[in-house]
């Protein structure tokens, strides 16, 4: 595929295999939203915990950026259908996206302590993002409950991932994009 001077590769493991997680973060969304199982945050129950995110850092890991990137896309495509919220579906999805920068920087940057690098730079770039464009929403006061939240749901997509990448790697290692 040729996209604005890139030239892109994507093999059809990759496509098939961002295609199914991009489902399964559609899935999850709306299963968590109408089974009311989304837990909200104590501090500020307007912010929810979930699990969309995990097919999103699944998605880096096996097949790379750009894969997780369209999921995170996706992710804001099927929060907008299911809920017209502009703000809420741009906000999950740049706090996602951000998770997999980060963690695509440090997955690019570590040789030693790949897990623990990749993970802490994954979790401090959704939540210094994610603070920065929470400020215009939300009174400063907010930035330390709203920094917790996302310490703790940038914890919960980057270990669910990496706990069932492992497991893929383990079992189909050939899925797994070198």
């Amino acid at each position: 595929m040729h996209l604005g001077g890139i030239n892109i590769r994507i093999n059809s493991t990759t496509l098939a295999g961002t295609t199914v997680l991009a489902a399964l973060v559609v899935v999850f969304d709306y299963t968590v939203k109408y089974s009311n199982l989304k837990i909200p945050f104590p501090w500020v129950p307007t912010l929810k915990f979930d699990f969309t995110g995990i097919p999103i850092a699944l998605s880096l890991l096996l097949f790379g950026l750009i894969p997780g990137v369209f999921t995170s896309v996706i992710a804001f495509v099927a929060i907008m259908a299911r809920s017209g919220n502009f703000i809420s579906s741009s906000m999950k999805a740049l706090a996602e996206l951000a998770t997999m920068l980060g963690m695509a920087a440090g997955l690019k940057v570590a040789k030693k302590f790949r897990l623990a690098f990749t993970f802490s730079i994954g979790v401090a770039m959704r939540v210094l993002i994610m603070l920065f464009f929470n400020l215009f929403l939300f009174p400063v006061e907010m930035a330390l409950p709203i920094g917790v939240f996302n310490i703790f749901q940038g914890t919960i997509t980057i270990f669910g991932g990496y706990s069932i990448y492992e497991a893929i790697k383990r079992r189909v290692p050939s899925i797994i994009k070198k």
